[in-house]
């Protein structure tokens, strides 16, 4: 391999790379656009914000999202955390002693000599989820990319209202738009998006690193993070290490333009989640509700 360096004149000569700068199969040159991987350093910073109107026809989609979305509610099970929430029919474990007869009366019916278990009581339930949408807003997602990834995250965002949201935008580096649990206003954080400039390369390594971050408070089982982007990594090192770190990462992958998608798909694998294609706004509700069906 070689590098260009100044020459004795106004020109420029070639010489060999020295062995130990050479960068590793699968990286990409500092500062290139091309897909790779690279030692590219990021940082959570502030979003800049420009004070440009959003367009109406952005907030139509949002309100074409969300009438075709259907995230369902988790489901109850014996395992979940008692306590303020949701009443729900469970197994007898101590705590509660509000007999449920009704289901009470159905087990005993099919077993005479019952357990303690086999005891049915009311009590409530904790099913709020923790979720981190990362959602890139890097020079390749310009424009009509972004509106689609603004107006999903709008959407989504109302129909989570009851769970423990964050959102990151990220380029090259990153920006935490609403910690866990913050305050949700999903019209508020469809301005903000579509407010920041597109701009830089992509790196999907950092922002998974942050969303890891913000769910260390809560049961893995809780958590997870949906990445919304066109999944060309060219800054940062690998994203699938990041992403095996995760208690769930799931991607919706835009494919409008160019993409890369089997990036996308490993990345959803390592993560223990799965992978949706979008190539317009009306394949956004679709893709959701089935990533979050699973």
């Amino acid at each position: 391999m070689f590098e260009p360096v100044p020459g004795g004149g106004s020109g420029a000569v070639i010489r060999p790379v020295p062995a130990g700068r050479r960068a590793p199969a699968g990286a990409a040159p500092p500062g290139s656009s091309r897909p790779g991987f690279t030692d590219d350093p990021a940082e959570r910073t502030g979003a800049e914000v420009s004070s440009v109107a959003v367009d109406a026809a952005v907030r139509a989609r949002v309100r074409h999202i969300a009438a075709l979305m259907s995230v369902p509610r988790p489901r109850h099970d014996s395992l979940q955390r008692r306590g303020s929430g949701t009443l729900a029919s469970l197994p007898y474990r101590g705590g509660t002693d509000e007999i449920d007869l009704d289901r009470t009366l159905e087990v005993l019916a099919e077993r005479p000599v019952p357990d303690d278990e086999d005891i049915v009581v009311r009590d409530r339930v904790r099913t709020r989820r923790s979720v981190v949408l990362a959602v890139d807003v890097s020079g390749s997602m310009k424009g009509e990319r972004l509106q689609t990834a603004a107006a999903t995250v709008g959407a989504l965002a109302a129909e989570l209202h009851r769970d423990a949201v964050a959102v990151i935008a990220f380029w090259s580096d990153a920006a935490l738009l609403l910690p866990l649990g913050g305050e949700l206003k999903p019209m508020d954080l469809l301005d903000t998006l579509l407010r920041i400039p597109a701009r830089g390369l992509t790196n999907i390594s950092f922002p998974l690193e942050l969303a890891r971050r913000e769910l260390l408070r809560v049961p893995a089982r809780d958590a997870r993070v949906l990445l919304l982007s066109d999944c060309v990594h060219n800054a940062g090192p690998d994203p699938r290490i990041a992403a095996a770190h995760l208690p769930r990462l799931d991607v919706l992958i835009d494919t409008s333009a160019e993409t890369d998608v089997d990036l996308g798909r490993e990345l959803a694998r390592e993560g223990h989640g799965t992978s949706r294609s979008i190539r317009t706004y009306r394949d956004a509700a679709p893709a959701v509700s089935s990533v979050f069906a699973t």
